[in-house]
């Protein structure tokens, strides 16, 4: 039957329109409608004529469709996951599998972009919206450090990389890059002191650097030489790259209160900004120095379909002076004077971070680089040997979502976190996460 008022035509037409409405990746708005259209219905039907165990049965369809509409708790209560046993050129041996469990360590944030560890065990994290966190003694304080006022946290920027200094233990300095509203969007980098009360002495390192709602960078690392390393995003502005007067598209190198090294490419080049250490990236947020090398390697995201063919994502080996070619060429094109990339990923990854492992714990990651994937939804290894790619693999495909921030901990453990709650993600109840990978003994 059909509600009392309305014609068979305009009653179907209703419901049509009404399921139309219901947003494709909204489960729980979508379930709620579909019970307020089903209870409509059915309650405004004859009583006289309905049976009553067919009301029941239609209560329970509802109470259970509502449930349902929860979002579920998220995977990483500990399930096993293992690295595939591999043939490697030159050995004789198959590398072994590794075997580990995936654990969640933090729940409930809201885009944690970067993660860093104090000398003291206590971690300290960075919210896209604004919030600087500390993980200490087994719990999430209640209270952020640290809120940052000024933040623009629209599309892909916000607050985004945190660095300490590397005597920190001493000087208590503390790094953030943040995108701002100013003549447009722009991205600064702050150095902070932390007090036992919280944050002072607010001083900015880099400013004005350009930025948009998207490709705005921003991963900051100390090197092994005390210099502060900045990755800058082009803006939108692909031009803006290969322009040395500007310090869109660049890999930044600064000392630690924001002057510039006397030994940077461009110092003394007129019409060039002396901070640059290599130009024309698109928009590289990871960024870490190879064991025994020192090796700048460098994750990039590739042009995404309105500045050039969709994937193209990379990992570059970065070196002073040099040119890593955007936009002038891309994925697997090169081009006189201008640097290929080490790696290429089509279709895209979306390579969101970048680190070695060091630590002891996992002996067969020692050395490796690992990185995260949001569109991936995946951490990617790779085995090298100096400069020479010797095997790549997957981990984790799929199974926990987005993957930004990858990092060691002070235990030797491989710390990861989610991005679901980024506007592209499907998040899981408990999103977003910080979690990590612990061998199985």
């Amino acid at each position: 039957m059909r509600p009392t008022g309305l014609s068979s035509v305009a009653h179907r037409r209703n419901k049509r329109e009404a399921i139309h409405e219901i947003p494709r990746n909204d489960t729980k708005r979508s379930s709620v409608l579909v019970c307020v259209i089903s209870g409509s219905f059915f309650c405004q039907m004859e009583t006289t004529r309905m049976n009553r165990f067919l009301i029941a049965i239609i209560c329970s369809f509802t109470s259970l469709v509502l449930a349902c509409g929860q979002p579920p708790p998220g995977r990483g209560a500990g399930e096993v996951e293992s690295t595939a046993a591999k043939s490697v050129q030159g050995q004789t041996q198959q590398q072994p599998s590794v075997s580990f469990s995936v654990q969640t360590v933090i729940g409930g944030l809201e885009v944690p972009w970067s993660i860093v560890w104090a000398p003291d065990g206590r971690m300290f994290l960075t919210e896209r919206p604004g919030r600087v966190r500390v993980y200490e003694n087994g719990k999430l304080r209640p209270a952020p450090l640290l809120t940052v006022d000024d933040v623009e946290p629209s599309g892909e920027s916000g607050l985004m990389s945190i660095a300490l200094h590397p005597q920190f233990a001493t000087n208590h300095f503390l790094y953030l890059s943040y995108a701002y509203k100013s003549d447009g969007q722009r991205v600064r980098v702050v150095r902070y002191t932390e007090t036992p009360s919280g944050v002072a002495e607010r001083k900015v390192i880099v400013d004005a650097i350009p930025a948009a709602q998207y490709h705005a960078g921003c991963r900051l690392r100390f090197g092994p030489d005390g210099k502060l390393y900045v990755t800058t995003g082009d803006a939108t502005e692909r031009a803006l790259a290969q322009q040395l007067d500007s310090l869109a598209g660049k890999t930044l190198r600064v000392n630690d209160d924001g002057t510039v090294p006397q030994d940077n490419p461009f110092v003394g080049r007129a019409n060039a900004r002396s901070e640059i250490w290599s130009y024309g990236h698109r928009n590289a947020q990871g960024l870490d120095f190879q064991p025994g090398t020192n090796l700048i390697f460098q994750t990039e995201h590739g042009p995404s379909g309105f500045d050039g063919p969709g994937g193209g994502d990379e990992v570059n080996i970065v070196e002073k002076g040099k040119n890593y070619g955007w936009p002038a060429i891309h994925h697997k094109e090169t081009r006189s004077g201008m640097e290929p990339p080490l790696l290429e990923y089509t279709p895209a990854c979306a390579p969101a971070s970048g680190a070695f492992y060091r630590g002891s714990v996992f002996p067969q990651f020692r050395g490796n680089f690992f990185f995260g994937c949001l569109k991936g939804t995946r951490l990617i290894r790779i085995v090298l040997d100096g400069r020479r790619v010797v095997v790549q693999e997957n981990l984790l495909d799929g199974k926990y979502g987005r993957i930004r921030e990858v990092v060691e901990g002070p235990d030797g453990f491989l710390y990861f976190s989610t991005s679901n709650k980024d506007g592209r993600g499907s998040p899981a109840a408990d999103d977003d996460r910080i979690m990590r990978l612990k061998p199985i003994e």
